[in-house]
């Protein structure tokens, strides 16, 4: 069994869209840990064009829609920085570039090793993406 994981997102949508956005890429690498748990890190540009990361544990949820098996629910914790300046005040309780952040996730699995993955960003955006185990 693949005990990593590699999500990659190519493509975030705003909810609310504004001049100050710019693509948001994101790279995460994350260990998977027993009883579907997980910890792992993200390097992202966020929204404004700022180099970011993002510190997370968290759980998956498999096959919990019987009706469709593959569909999983996540949910990740962690800290994340890369809010700065002008921008300091997009994520909530931010200090000096540090805030906690709280992402809920739905995807579906291709196979043993592939999926692809929606996360729900609060209320600002939506991040699809796809994660590969190996």
């Amino acid at each position: 069994q693949p005990r990593n994981e590699a999500f990659s997102s190519p493509y975030t949508y705003h909810r609310r869209p504004s001049d100050d956005h710019r693509p948001v890429f994101a790279l995460s690498l994350s260990r998977r840990l027993p009883d579907n748990r997980f910890c792992g890190a993200s390097l992202f540009r966020n929204s404004f064009g700022q180099p970011s990361a993002y510190v997370f544990v968290g759980k998956n949820w498999d096959g919990f829609v019987r009706a469709a098996p593959r569909l999983y629910a996540g949910l990740s914790a962690g800290v994340i920085y890369g809010y700065k300046g002008e921008f300091k005040d997009k994520v909530p309780l931010n200090f000096g570039g540090f805030a906690p952040a709280v992402i809920p996730a739905i995807g579906y699995r291709l196979g043993d090793r592939g999926s692809v993955e929606m996360q729900v960003l609060g209320t600002a955006a939506v991040m699809f993406g796809a994660n590969w185990r190996y």
